[in-house]
């Protein structure tokens, strides 16, 4: 048996992880379905000259991540924009929220004056709770049943930054997690479209609307990945693609070996524990270590066989939820479009992120459709432009732009998502028209992925983008369920390093330090055992 781990995944944390593995000399293989390394981080080409972010739109890795892997002395540009987020207002003016934030309480004046104020103080208040969330998102969560010195050492520098907030910031600590985002946004503001703001980083990638409980962990979730209230989306110069072809590139110089175009049919498990990987080829990698970064119902529900796992953690695995309900649509224009309510408003407004769905209303409505099987008719969106920062993107004067639609159900009551697709790239060209006029005569090309497409090209169970939902019986030590947070599995020598780990999804990569620091641990023990 080779001692070589198998690492089945070529995204972002499935290569990081391979990257931190072959440094340490264990020389990994690295097992990717489609034809190429990146997974959801990737850019293609929808019409000659216009690239776009085939799926994620947006990159959030840890610094440790960009440090450990050398990003930026392999040349990994990651831009941010000056606006943070933009959304426009009922009466058809747009509030557009630099990410400085005595800037954005100036653009707040035009809205109002006491949200301008509050501004300020909402801020500080939040980021000095969301470094708490960080501080618990840069480590491996602690085991429930056996605790060991490391997990105890962990949860008490957590608690030390928790005492230090003070007796008012703790409490909001500890009340603002479980509460509806729009709850929380109507406490500190007035002003709806700012609300907007903050509850669309509540529901993003959720099964819930703005008033289900929960959401404000979301949010909070969100603010400690981007370093923002509002998020702070850093796009990559050439796209997402970059970033993953840098990342393959650090792993095979490392020592690891990517095999694209290779599927995994399933995770061979005696009494021994796993002990290989069989592709679909019928070739069989036999190793002790295997480390998957696809989603954990797809790890244990299709890839092992029944018998190796426990009724009770096969039940477990089948109420993780993986409830896909958003879409995505990529657009190729001739032109910016001519964006209204850009008066007062700065010429960079839509260089970050575009909400259309100007109150919490809006969002909960747009999420009701879901509960019943159906696409909104009037989807709340996120807009991203990335060739405003890098205008290589398109062809000269011309745009791309990426959007994420929800609700887009994966189950639909009527009709395929095959046989409605062109129905939902109306819907959301239509609902853009409601803030860019001219946008349906300048789209040059338009391609739609909807949550069974996000299932069949990424193998993403149910079509949702974390590997699961981002909710608070879903995060931390219960990702992807209670006993089982820190990456090991009840499989010896089978590891997860995906998003449906903690600290969940996005293109960050913390996932895949996390689980490789595992690996690294528990092989040493091995290593140990063997040489005694």
């Amino acid at each position: 048996m080779t001692t070589r781990p198998v690492v089945i995944g070529a995204g972002p944390n499935g290569l990081v992880c391979a990257t931190l593995l072959a440094r340490a000399g264990l020389r990994p293989i690295v097992i990717e379905a489609r034809d190429h390394p990146g997974g959801a981080a990737t850019t293609r080409e929808i019409a000659p000259g216009f690239r776009v972010p085939a799926f994620a739109h947006s990159v959030a890795m840890r610094p440790d991540v960009v440090s450990a892997i050398g990003l930026v002395a392999r040349g990994v540009r990651v831009m941010y924009p000056r606006i943070a987020a933009a959304v426009h207002t009922d009466d058809g003016r747009l509030l557009a929220m630099p990410a400085d934030v005595d800037h954005g309480a100036e653009a707040l004046k035009r809205f109002s004056a006491r949200d301008a104020e509050r501004w300020p103080e909402f801020c500080a208040t939040a980021m000095a709770i969301v470094s708490v969330v960080t501080r618990l998102l840069e480590s491996v969560p602690p085991s429930i049943d056996s605790p060991s010195g490391r997990d105890l050492w962990t949860l008490v520098r957590a608690g030390r930054l928790a005492r230090r907030l003070g007796r008012a910031r703790f409490y909001e600590l500890l009340r603002w997690g479980p509460m509806p985002i729009a709850d929380l946004a109507a406490e500190w503001f007035e002003t709806p479209a700012l609300a907007a703001l903050l509850c669309s980083r509540g529901v993003l990638g959720m099964h819930a609307g703005p008033r289900s409980a929960g959401t404000a962990a979301q949010w909070l979730l969100q603010s400690a990945i981007e370093g923002h209230p509002l998020g702070l989306p850093g796009m990559t110069a050439a796209g997402p693609g970059a970033l993953s072809d840098t990342l393959a590139q650090a792993a095979v110089e490392a020592g690891a070996e990517i095999r694209c175009g290779s599927a995994v049919a399933r995770i061979e498990v005696d009494e021994r524990g796993a002990h290989a990987v069989t592709l679909r080829d019928g070739t069989t990698i036999e190793t002790s270590t295997i480390v998957s970064a696809v989603d954990p119902r797809r790890t244990f529900l299709d890839l092992i066989d029944p018998v190796w796992l426990a009724p009770s953690f096969r039940q477990q695995l089948r109420n993780y939820r993986c409830r896909g309900v958003l879409a995505k649509v990529n657009l190729a224009l001739s032109a910016m479009p001519r964006w209204t309510g850009l008066d007062g408003a700065p010429e960079d407004a839509p260089s970050g992120r575009l909400i259309v769905g100007g109150t919490p209303d809006d969002i909960e409505r747009a999420f009701d459709s879901v509960k019943y099987g159906q696409m909104s008719p009037r989807p709340w969106l996120e807009v991203t432009m990335p060739s405003i920062l890098d205008p290589a993107l398109a062809p000269a004067g011309a745009h791309v732009m990426s959007v994420y639609v929800q609700w887009a159900p994966y189950d639909l009551r009527e009709g395929s998502w095959d046989d409605r697709r062109d129905e939902l790239t109306a819907t959301v060209i239509r609902r853009l028209a409601e803030v860019a006029p001219d946008l349906p005569s300048l789209v040059v090309a338009a391609e739609t992925l909807t949550p069974r497409d996000l299932e069949r090209q990424l193998g993403l169970t149910g079509g949702q983008i974390f590997h699961g939902e981002h909710a608070l019986d879903q995060l931390y030590a219960m990702r992807p369920v209670l006993g089982w947070a820190q990456h090991r599995t009840p499989i010896t020598g089978l590891y997860l390093c995906g998003s449906g780990t903690h600290p969940g999804g996005g293109v960050t990569g913390a996932s895949g330090v996390h689980a490789a620091q595992v690996v690294l641990r528990d092989t040493g023990r091995r290593r140990t055992r063997d040489q005694d």
